[in-house]
């Protein structure tokens, strides 16, 4: 992965390749950004701007043939660690290493992709993956060993928030104190969930999301679209260039999201005069019950997403709507008003309680009606 290739971010990669150039390379660095600011790839230019001894900011410069291997995402001195679940693969005791042909596929396809990319391309939408104590003893297994090229070793753990207390408690050693010429880098969409202990280990860089400038221009470049169509893709995609990419192929999972969002709002609504639409949000709780785990904690983000734009709407700060609903006859300002500063509040800790179940392996379909009730009555409050 080249810089050049890395969106935006420019005051970041000034930082890490003058880190590198002046010699003061530290030996644990945590990356935060949110999905598609570009964590993943900028660690991946990282990574290979210091295996490949480069200079001067270019990721061309310094050893062809090292330069080469990163093509391919196949360095030897590169480490990757991810969260896993069981699979077909992997029937027990599932480790990173036994997933690396999709991982790399992955890398190349989709370097701006997001967790809910990741199960999918592993097929296991269903489980909930984790970096666990297995991976912990690989981590530590590898790094003890000499660099294969004698120089330094990268270990890039990706969703580092998904590492289990056993896997956090047992890195923590190594990180503290890792053999000489070895780097850490994490990368985490919440770095809050990190435990303290490995948190105050690590340099904190923070990715802010990308300017839509940068979007723009880079959905011209790749797909070649007419400037009107980018710039309103750009907007729509609040600074994650994954979703960016997800619109042009009108594959975005928000599209689906809406439609069930769209149906449980109406369905809501109807149910304060009508007890035969409790029947539909129990038929739409079963519905989306039967659905994966990780599809359904992504939904009530959308949900959360959705109600704070609604929020936005009804106290006029437009220029920071950037939703624009695709069902018909179903209008953002006409549902605004319906959430307010006596409703909002209620409504998100809903919703994060049942993401919260959900990730515990609680009973979808009782949590979801439980969650539809509650919200009938809430969409009711007065402002």
């Amino acid at each position: 992965m080249l810089f050049e290739d890395v969106l935006g971010q420019d005051h970041i990669k000034n930082h890490l390749t003058q880190s590198v150039d002046n010699g003061r390379i530290p030996h644990a660095q945590l990356f935060v950004g949110n999905e598609g600011t570009g964590a993943l790839p900028m660690a991946l230019a990282y990574a290979q701007y210091v295996l490949c001894s480069n200079t001067g900011g270019d990721n061309t410069t310094g050893n062809e043939a090292c330069n080469v291997k990163f093509k391919n995402f196949s360095h030897p001195d590169l480490h990757f660690a991810f969260p896993v679940t069981t699979s077909s693969k992997a029937k027990s005791h599932p480790v990173s290493s036994h997933y690396l042909e999709e991982w790399r596929q992955l890398l190349k396809e989709q370097p701006y992709g997001n967790l809910f990319d990741w199960y999918k391309l592993l097929g296991v939408d269903n489980k909930q993956g984790q970096i666990g104590v297995d991976e912990a003893h690989d981590i530590v297994k590898s790094l003890t060993l000499k660099s294969y090229e004698g120089g330094y070793k990268v270990m890039l753990i990706w969703m580092a928030e998904k590492m289990n207390t056993a896997c956090a408690n047992k890195l923590l050693k190594l990180i503290e104190e890792p053999p000489n010429k070895t780097i850490f880098i994490l990368i985490a969409e919440d770095d809050e969930q990190i435990i303290n202990t490995i948190r105050s280990r690590c340099q904190i860089l923070h990715f802010p999301p990308l300017a839509e400038e940068v979007i723009k221009d880079a959905l011209i470049k790749k797909y070649s679209l007419e400037l009107p169509v980018a710039t309103k893709i750009a907007h729509q995609s609040n600074g994650n260039y994954n979703k960016a990419c997800d619109l042009v192929y009108q594959d975005s999972e928000d599209l689906q999201f809406e439609e069930w969002f769209v149906f449980w709002i109406r369905s809501a609504f109807k149910a304060k005069g009508n007890k035969a639409a409790i029947l539909d949000l129990i038929s739409w709780s079963e519905d989306i019950a039967k659905t994966g785990r990780e599809t359904q904690k992504q939904f009530l983000h959308f949900c959360l997403d959705f109600f704070r734009q609604a929020l936005m709407l009804n106290y006029n700060a437009t220029d920071l709507v950037y939703i624009e609903p695709k069902s018909p006859k179903f209008k953002l300002e006409n549902f605004a008003p319906y959430v307010h500063g006596n409703n909002v509040l209620e409504i998100s800790d809903e919703l994060q309680d049942a993401i919260y179940h959900i990730e515990r392996n609680g009973n979808s379909k009782i949590i979801l009606t439980d969650l539809s009730i509650k919200l009938t009555r809430l969409l009711h409050k007065k402002p």
